[in-house]
């Protein structure tokens, strides 16, 4: 029986902003318990700027609009992640009204809304650390 292919997982990250520009980051325990961007797998036949509002309504319980997307990055088998994996990371910018957040327990544990500045002082998995510093770069 041959071995079955493997390849990279296609999966989008949201930088969050509510109406007094503070940013949401969660802490998730498959990212050793640091703060991440809330995001998740692309699903077969659905749009990157879809599963952006899917993944991001399933694990907040927020509703996000005026997406943009901000950067892609590589991570393969990173030391900060649970499982030996290959992501590709397609990560967005986007705005949200209400922010009443409901986390789901299972992808994200505690969270926070701070500013900008604010969110480079916290403990970040080197991805989303590496989001907020090309968000800054484009945007500050």
């Amino acid at each position: 029986m041959m071995d079955e292919k493997k390849y990279p997982e296609p999966t989008v990250g949201v930088l969050i902003f509510n109406q007094e520009g503070k940013v949401f980051l969660m802490t998730s325990p498959k990212w050793q318990g640091k703060y991440s961007l809330p995001g998740g797998h692309i699903e077969l036949g659905e749009t990157m700027e879809d599963s952006a509002k899917r993944e991001i309504k399933e694990e907040t319980g927020l509703d996000i609009f005026d997406i943009q997307f901000l950067m892609v990055q590589e991570c393969i088998f990173s030391e900060e992640f649970y499982k030996k994996k290959h992501f590709v990371f397609l990560d967005y910018i986007a705005k949200v009204k209400n922010t009443n957040v409901v986390l789901d327990g299972r992808e994200g544990t505690e969270y926070v809304w701070v500013t900008i500045d604010e969110v480079l002082k916290l403990p970040l998995n080197p991805y989303t650390k590496n989001t907020i510093l090309e968000y800054k770069k484009k945007f500050s």
